[in-house]
């Protein structure tokens, strides 16, 4: 098992290192050969009113003539041991993990993307565990209940669930629930877990719900067919012939059996998202990694947008490794093989 996990970390840093790669020569090299030079560049440190000689001093101190692996070398010992920066006004000291500075607010990317990371965290976990605890109960009934008008409409409202947009649904669910009925916190509302837990969780709450009716829709008919497939197996009429409980039947050998799927798309689901719920946090005005993104791409911030992906990509790898070494745990065949 230690040699398995080692093994998985080594394929997980490999990857981080390609994701890095291929991302860097996206920003840097697919514009060179679209003629966006150097100079081109270090103009979006300097202003516009800048001359051409501060341009091109500021594109020699910061190394945009360099070669691309000198540079992408620059950058990754910058993420390691930090970097400096000279934009023609003093250096500037740019502390590890240093994600580069931000070309229109002139400040490190990383303490932006930790500043905005406990927001888009809340919406993650919160919306999770809604969508894992429905959508598996929802799809566990509805096989045992087959062709009932439960399942028939519990799988209507998951189809529902799985076509529509989350920003349709929460902007419908804030002009209801929040701008109508006042049931709930208007949007762009966020109290930090640590100062208040249940205002936290009440502005929190119809993001959540957003989320977790897209998540859970899809969970529910996954479930629903796994569980489909595993009552009908020979070891659960076994199981039954023994005597064992229903309930026991159904928990420890049905939905145990049906939950590998489940763990692996929970893994990526929460990977992704911790990345940024770009569409949710836009309904909602969530300063979180979504909206930190979608404005650096509006922007064409380059540093922040390579920033936000390699972050995204560390959270989408680590969430691909918890879900190989879970596999074990719900699976004893993987253990076995």
């Amino acid at each position: 098992m230690v040699t398995y996990i080692i093994r998985r970390l080594i394929g997980a840093l490999a990857m981080l290192f390609i994701v890095s790669a291929v991302t860097f020569s996206i920003f840097f090299v697919v514009p060179r050969l679209a003629g966006v030079t150097p100079d081109d560049i270090a103009n979006r440190y300097v202003g516009r009113a800048a001359t051409a000689e501060t341009v091109q001093a500021v594109a020699q101190k910061l190394g945009l003539h360099d070669p691309v692996v000198v540079q992408y070398g620059r950058w990754v010992k910058g993420v390691f041991v930090g970097s400096e920066y000279d934009y023609g006004t003093g250096v500037e000291q740019c502390p590890a993990p240093c994600l580069g500075y931000s070309f229109v607010t002139k400040q490190p990317v990383w303490p932006d993307l930790v500043d905005r990371l406990p927001v888009t965290l809340s919406l993650a976990a919160g919306a999770s565990v809604i969508w894992l605890v429905i959508g598996v109960s929802v799809g566990v009934l509805s096989a045992l209940k087959r062709r009932s008008v439960f399942d028939r409409g519990a799988m209507i409202i998951a189809l529902a669930g799985v076509s529509l947009p989350p920003f349709f649904t929460g902007l419908v669910a804030l002009s209801l629930l929040s701008y109508g009925l006042g049931i709930t916190a208007p949007g762009g509302a966020y109290t930090p877990l640590t100062e208040n837990p249940g205002m936290w969780a009440y502005n929190l709450i119809l993001p959540w719900l957003t989320l977790a009716f897209l998540n859970a829709a899809a969970y529910a008919r996954l479930t629903r067919a796994g569980m489909l497939d595993t009552m009908g197996e020979d070891y659960i009429r076994t199981a039954r012939a023994k005597g064992l409980k229903e309930s026991k039947v159904i928990g420890k050998h049905g939905l145990r059996a049906a939950l590998t799927p489940i763990v692996t798309i929970f893994g990526l689901d929460v990977g992704i998202l911790v990345g940024g719920a770009i569409l949710t946090e836009n309904a909602f005005s969530l300063q979180g990694l979504g909206k930190y993104a979608t404005t650096a791409i509006a922007a064409n911030d380059l540093p922040k947008i390579m920033g936000f992906t390699m972050l995204a990509a560390f959270f989408i790898v680590v969430a691909n490794l918890i879900v190989d070494l879970l596999y074990a745990v719900v699976d004893p065949r993987v253990r076995l093989s």
